[in-house]
């Protein structure tokens, strides 16, 4: 599904004293099959961005008709925003956003703080359940769950009538993205789908993003802060800033721009920090900004300065 934003503008608490513009006319496309990332600082306008994927977030009702009405005093209008994901046009009020939500599952930050079910079975089961569009079978729900809890790497068998609650917390926050992806979502977003974790933690959960991007969701879309994770996953980055979007590119051509980034309040990648370093000592080396690529350009230099000698 290939999600495309046009001039996409939301004001939180509009007509109001508090209002509070958290998207400016926003442009962007995401192409189906991309695990995409999106940065930005706290209130950049990320995180209302992707709620508007799935419906979360909607774009107000009263925008057609102000576009006509100054259509019709002669004036020239705003282009009108607009959102589509796939066949979806969620510019449309008609749009069926429950079949919407069974093909754009979202990931909250710390998931796992959603369990509510007694066991692990019923907690996965709930969203597919929900979605689906006649009630299924018992059979046909145990399916899914067995499917949806084996492809996160956990044990139908061992864990199906266990509290969620009794679990790690790494199979916690397993089970959570089992309950999401359970519908079988062709787009997957996730909101710092690694917070929290230690190291292995954080490796095991982007592994597992990697074997879902392969064997069941065509696209994953991911929010995060964290710049090392972007630069090793993600084929295309979305920078957000004050609502608008400020880059859309490859993180290799990304986090050359390490000046800009950091005048808007991010960072950037251990590498990267790494090759300016020496390339600042006459160092001249080339690489993708993530550690296998770096460690790569640096042996590769190496190799080449002894060949001259």
């Amino acid at each position: 599904m290939r999600i495309q934003a046009e001039h996409l503008s939301y004001t939180y608490n509009a007509k109001s004293p508090f209002a509070v513009a958290a998207l400016k006319d926003v442009s962007l496309t995401i192409e189906e099959g991309d695990f995409f990332g999106v940065i930005g600082r706290t209130g950049s306008g990320k995180s209302t961005f992707v709620q508007h994927l799935n419906g979360l977030l909607r774009l107000p009702s009263s925008l057609k008709r102000r576009y006509k009405q100054k259509v019709k005093r002669g004036q020239t209008p705003p282009p009108l925003p607009q959102l589509k994901v796939g066949e979806f046009d969620l510019a449309d009020r008609k749009t069926n956003f429950r079949a919407l939500r069974a093909k754009v599952g979202m990931v909250f930050q710390y998931p796992e703080y959603q369990l509510f079910a007694e066991t692990v079975a019923g907690d996965v089961a709930f969203g597919y359940k929900n979605f689906s569009e006649k009630k299924p079978t018992d059979e046909e729900v145990q399916t899914a769950v067995r499917a949806a809890l084996e492809v996160v790497g956990l044990n139908y068998e061992e864990l199906k009538d266990k509290s969620p609650f009794d679990l790690s917390g790494g199979q916690k926050r397993r089970v959570a993205i089992a309950g999401v992806i359970v519908s079988r979502p062709e787009v997957l977003v996730l909101d710092e789908p690694a917070a929290g974790l230690d190291p292995a933690g954080k490796r095991e959960i982007m592994e597992l993003l990697h074997k879902l991007h392969e064997e069941w969701c065509k696209t994953i879309v991911v929010v995060s802060h964290d710049m090392d994770e972007i630069a090793e996953n993600c084929n295309r980055v979305a920078v957000f800033s004050e609502g608008e979007v400020k880059y859309v590119l490859p993180p290799s051509e990304l986090f050359e721009k390490s000046e800009e980034l950091i005048s808007l309040g991010l960072d950037v990648p251990l590498a990267a920090k790494l090759t300016f370093a020496l390339r600042e000592r006459g160092i001249e080396v080339k690489n993708d900004f993530t550690v296998e690529g770096f460690i790569n350009s640096v042996l590769s230099y190496a190799k080449n300065e002894g060949e001259s000698e």
